[in-house]
């Protein structure tokens, strides 16, 4: 089971500086992702109607961040 709770960028950043393992997951649509110039380079892209089929790719090591802009 995948526990889902809202985490605020204060928070994303307070876990990242402790040494904290985040990965990030762009949602947005491929047209959009494509077409924008803002990416976290690490960031991989899975549009969020695709997420749950991707859930076991995915690193249990850490925190999971999906977002979109």
């Amino acid at each position: 089971m995948v526990k889902v709770k809202r985490i605020t960028i204060d928070e994303t950043k307070n876990r990242i500086d402790k040494g904290g393992s985040v990965f990030f997951i762009d949602t947005r649509s491929p047209h959009d992702w494509g077409e924008s110039d803002l990416k976290l380079p690490e960031a991989r892209h899975i549009h969020f109607s695709e997420l749950e089929q991707h859930l076991n790719e995915l690193s249990s090591d850490g925190l999971i961040v999906p977002y979109c802009t």
